[in-house]
């Protein structure tokens, strides 16, 4: 189960990686959207391993709440960058 933990976490590394390399912030948005998604499934999948619903609840929250506030933030600096 712990070589399934270190490719998630592997995998959670390449839109970093991506990120880091370009300049435009909607991809470095997308980038770090993408991080927390894949953090909250490692999330549900040790609640999964620990047979624990409070830790599993977390990542539930994570993934239907916590992506929305980070796109918009990217959206509107998006907007305000396409102003000026």
């Amino acid at each position: 189960m712990t070589i399934i933990l270190i490719v998630m976490i592997l995998a959670l590394l390449i839109p970093l990686y991506e990120a880091w390399q370009d300049e435009d912030i909607w991809q470095t948005m997308l980038a770090f959207s993408s991080v927390a998604t894949k953090a909250a499934i490692m999330i549900l999948f040790i609640s999964v391993l620990r047979d624990d619903q409070m830790i599993g609840v977390v990542g539930v929250i994570i993934l239907s709440v916590g992506n929305a506030g980070l796109m918009l933030l990217a959206h509107i600096i998006k907007r305000l960058n396409d102003a000026l």
